[in-house]
């Protein structure tokens, strides 16, 4: 029965989009799909419970763990310095909230939290918003629109090449993984260096694979086929699942990505299914709808 089910689905597959930016195979079902939230925590557990009073059934399942950088000593220093760069890039809302939990009170008193000294760069609104909360001003900082049809460090030189003429230095925000070496792309300060201008990194948190709790694995091995959506934001995430399960076959399986590259991880990784979508859970449903 479930053989011919899925064979089924099968034949319900159209192409909803050009098939060079998703897989022709994306199909329509009737009832709503367990959604699957890869994301870290707590944005996992917010994704699911936002989803959920939408009525659409969903599971946080993390498949990277954020804790903070084990040098912090290299956080203080980037903000005994921070007056001397023109523009701070996080790549994250992790980034920035890591980055800014490092800031000691006395900071404020010197003039290292004023807005008006630097600007921030940042990706996406889910960045854009953890600088709000941090206190930068809206007027401060700078990131794609939030209907780009891509969110990322392309999108964002796009933004901020005006600015080159006042740039003398830069430093990036990101994390790193469990060993310490550098996560992320260096796309964009590939671009700054061949300006002339200086690019300084600092770790502010480290990524590394989860812990599953037995419920979480059985959530997992029980969504390898088309009655599950499996939402990705990290083509990370798609890597520490193989890891997790090295064995699985995810023909059967259905994806949304929120970027290109992401979504060919998802492909590599032999999903069956994969769908793009803009980031944000408004564009997620929208692309899961239709599916």
């Amino acid at each position: 029965m479930r053989k011919r089910w899925v064979r089924a689905l099968r034949l319900l597959c159209v192409p909803v989009v050009p098939a060079d930016r998703v897989d022709e195979r994306c199909v329509m079902v009737t009832a709503k799909p367990l959604l699957i939230v890869t994301r870290p925590e707590p944005d996992a557990t917010a994704w699911a419970d936002a989803l959920a009073q939408q009525n659409w059934p969903a599971v946080a399942l993390p498949l990277i763990a954020v804790r903070p950088t084990r040098n912090p000593d290299t956080l203080a220093a980037a903000w005994a310095q921070i007056g001397t760069y023109q523009a701070v890039m996080f790549v994250s809302a992790h980034a920035v909230a890591h980055f800014f939990s490092a800031a000691s009170a006395h900071l404020e008193g010197t003039g290292a939290l004023n807005p008006a000294s630097w600007r921030a760069w940042a990706t996406g609104p889910g960045t854009t918003q953890a600088l709000w909360r941090a206190g930068m001003d809206a007027g401060h900082i700078d990131a794609p629109d939030a209907q780009s049809a891509q969110l990322d460090s392309e999108a964002l030189w796009q933004r901020v090449q005006g600015q080159l003429a006042g740039l003398r230095r830069v430093l990036i925000v990101r994390g790193s993984d469990a060993q310490g070496a550098m996560a992320g792309r260096d796309w964009l300060a590939q671009q700054l260096q061949a300006q002339g201008v200086s690019v300084d990194f600092v770790v502010a948190y480290e990524r590394d694979m989860p812990s599953w709790t037995a419920a979480q694995r059985a959530h997992a091995l029980a969504s390898t086929d088309a009655a599950a959506v499996w939402v990705f934001s990290s083509s990370e995430a798609i890597a520490n699942l193989q890891q997790w399960l090295p064995h699985q076959v995810w023909a059967h399986a259905r994806a949304v990505a929120t970027h290109p590259r992401i979504a060919q991880a998802a492909r590599n990784a032999g999903f069956g299914v994969v769908c793009e979508s803009r980031p944000g859970l408004d564009a997620v449903l929208a692309s899961i709808k239709s599916m």
